[in-house]
């Protein structure tokens, strides 16, 4: 294969109860039906609460399902729970084991890797570092041992959480901590990446669309494709708008392309709250 088109998608945030993110995601599908990539990767937050309503993640999955093209998926928060981290309050809720196993019952594997038009693709759960739990140490042994039979092939790498905000070093602070994948999983993430040609990390989470190149290494990162978090909520990083992006991989380059579907709306989070609070 001598090239190997890519959709990503990130953030779909699915429930029943909310219907703009409904709509959103139709208008997303409609985009993917017209351009018909070889595979869609969702970076994560498949569904709207995952930890306190199996139904958000039947329902994700059912709405993936209908995609005309593959799909593969990495867990977010919003699917099994958060990681603590060094600095701020334990996380609501934790990432538990028991979440882990109904997405990879429900949606799909929360890790894999394969190769396409000369790269190596690697998706990884970030949910599980620094949590502690047997799947973190199982997922670095497993990511150690694809890291060796790469071949020199470049490696694009997608994670739910950017791994940093500016520089691998930046400093983890109380409220921006859960942006980004913590210490000390990044430092090894980093020193195991460091030994093969990095090329691309994709990812999602922060709801704001950015695209930066650190250390030789290109940074995506993928708005949501359901809503966007106004400033009053969250500071303002980058571009907030709903979206999606689409990848050309051939051997040993690759093209990055920031879209938004046709009839995509920027739904804000007020409205999901306002639905939330009319449940109550």
């Amino acid at each position: 294969m001598s090239e190997f088109r890519l959709t990503q998608i990130s953030d779909t945030h699915l429930g029943r109860r909310f219907p703009g993110l409904i709509a959103n995601f139709h208008r997303v599908s409609e985009h993917i039906d017209a351009s018909r990539p070889d595979l869609v990767v969702n970076t994560g937050d498949v569904s709207f609460d995952g930890p306190t309503s199996r139904d958000d993640v039947e329902f994700a999955k059912s709405l993936h399902a209908t995609l005309p093209v593959p799909c593969r998926y990495i867990p977010g928060n919003h699917d099994i729970g958060d990681n603590p981290t060094a600095l701020g309050p334990a996380p609501k809720p934790p990432v538990t084991e028991g979440h882990r196993q109904q997405f990879r019952e429900l949606i799909g594997e929360d890790h894999w890797s394969f190769e396409a038009a000369g790269w190596r693709f690697i998706g990884l759960n970030s949910l599980v570092m620094n949590s502690g739990l047997a799947f973190e140490a199982e997922q670095f042994d497993w990511l150690g041992a694809e890291i060796a039979r790469v071949n020199g092939k470049p490696i694009a790498l997608f994670i739910h959480k950017p791994l940093f905000l500016h520089l691998p070093d930046d400093p983890e602070l109380p409220d921006t901590s859960i942006r980004y994948v913590p210490q000390p999983a990044r430092a090894r993430l980093i020193g195991m990446f460091g030994k093969v040609d990095l090329r691309l990390i994709a990812s999602g989470h922060v709801h704001q669309r950015r695209d930066f190149t650190s250390h030789h290494i290109r940074h995506v990162w993928a708005p949501s494709a359901g809503f966007k978090i106004n400033d009053a909520r969250q500071d303002r990083i980058a571009i907030k708008e709903t979206g999606l992006v689409e990848y050309r991989f051939a051997p040993d380059s690759f093209e990055v392309r920031h879209v938004r579907a046709a009839g995509q709306r920027d739904v804000d989070i007020e409205e999901l709250f306002a639905q939330m609070g009319a449940e109550h």
